[in-house]
């Protein structure tokens, strides 16, 4: 019989730029947060896993031996951007199938040591070779969204404008500074029509949690958990050839399941944090999580329903936009965002009775894929 598995515990260190760190002196103050907010003691945590797409050789060895816990099977994963998220559901489904009762995930990523510019890619890739980056794909997204739905290019400037405005409110956020409309329009243009802040920053951060299953949440009497009611993976499929740019088929599928599994829909989400990793995506995605019809995702946005104090709020953290994007970080930082808003623990970005949260991490430039990978997560409390 498959078990329940709730989250417990959450960890974070405020996102920005490190260089001069590790990331094993980066990521333990998360991990160790993670750990005393959960109450479970560390011969309590029978797996971890720690998510790095950059971090090298054993990361998850390095960082936990910095707190001495040690000896317990450390699982490192790798999945680009949907790293930290694929972690959690593999500690998830260790717990549903009963060969765990509390797991520790974590995930961390130092991009500042790379300097700037672009994620680098695999020069193996044809796509990469070529010199196709990732604000070279999503601005052929844009461009074809714009020509499609008949927007202005300046339309989707709103969600860096919004994103910026939640991030001043989370003390967590890379990005802590409000934006005007005409300083998105006027920054750098980086591929056409993105500009700067059209784009998430990139830089470093690191996150934790602590899963534990419902026999040992009732058997400890844990306080406030919040219950994973569905965790998809999906990889998309190899697709040489011409393609939609503006239409996620495996987020799609990956949000259609997630629904399913957990007997929610769109309309049950008091919160989400969704892949924005450039403003084009959050419109984007606004469809795929049939939050609005194709085509009204501009109209969604000005109302102001998706902003703090709307109907949907979406990345209330300020999400990639302004919380940053660490990549392998991402997607446990979503998770620990949703934990405490379902929890009531947000302060000044919190969603005033949020119950039901969902959480979405995708990505991975690689020829002939949509993406490498997409992860949604659905909590409540």
């Amino acid at each position: 019989m498959t078990r329940k598995a709730y989250l417990i515990g959450t960890g974070m260190v405020p996102f920005g730029r490190f260089p001069g760190m590790s990331h094993r002196e980066f990521a333990w103050p998360a991990v160790r947060e993670a750990i005393l907010d959960s109450g479970v003691a560390k011969e309590d945590i029978d797996v971890a896993y720690s998510a790095s797409m950059l971090g090298g050789m054993l990361t998850g060895q390095q960082v936990l031996g910095k707190i001495g816990l040690t000896g317990l099977p450390i699982i490192n994963v790798e999945n680009a951007c949907s790293s930290g998220s694929t972690a959690l559901g593999e500690a998830v489904g260790r717990i549903r199938a009963g060969n765990a009762d509390v797991a520790l995930v974590f995930g961390v990523e130092m991009l500042s040591k790379l300097g700037g510019g672009p994620l680098p890619l695999s020069p193996d890739d044809w796509d990469a070779a070529h010199g196709l980056t990732m604000p070279g794909v999503y601005a052929m997204r844009a461009q074809r969204y714009v020509h499609e739905h008949g927007i202005s290019r300046g339309d989707f400037s709103h969600v860096s404008v919004k994103a910026r405005k939640h991030g001043v409110l989370n003390p967590l956020a890379q990005m802590r500074k409000s934006v005007t409309l005409e300083e998105v329009e006027e920054s750098r243009m980086i591929a056409d029509p993105l500009r700067l802040l059209h784009c998430c920053p990139t830089g470093d951060g690191a996150a934790a949690v602590v899963v534990a299953s419902e026999d040992w949440v009732k058997r400890t009497q844990v306080e406030m958990p919040v219950e994973i009611c569905a965790t998809v993976l999906h990889s998309g499929h190899f697709e040489p050839g011409p393609s939609s740019m503006i239409k996620s088929h495996v987020s799609g599928k990956s949000a259609a399941e997630a629904y399913e599994i957990a007997g929610l829909g769109p309309e049950d989400i008091d919160v989400a944090e969704i892949h924005d990793s450039f403003a084009i995506a959050e419109l984007m995605y606004y469809e795929t999580f049939q939050f609005c019809r194709p085509g009204d995702a501009v109209s969604l946005l000005k109302s102001g329903a998706t902003s703090l104090g709307g109907k949907h709020p979406i990345n209330p953290s300020g999400g990639l936009m302004a919380r940053g994007h660490p990549v392998a970080a991402t997607g446990v930082a979503q998770i620990v965002e949703i934990v405490r808003q379902l929890q009531g623990r947000c302060g000044a970005h919190q969603v005033p009775g949020a119950r039901v949260g969902l959480a979405h991490a995708t990505g991975g430039g690689i020829s002939g894929f949509e993406h490498g990978a997409c992860a949604v997560t659905i909590l409540k409390r």
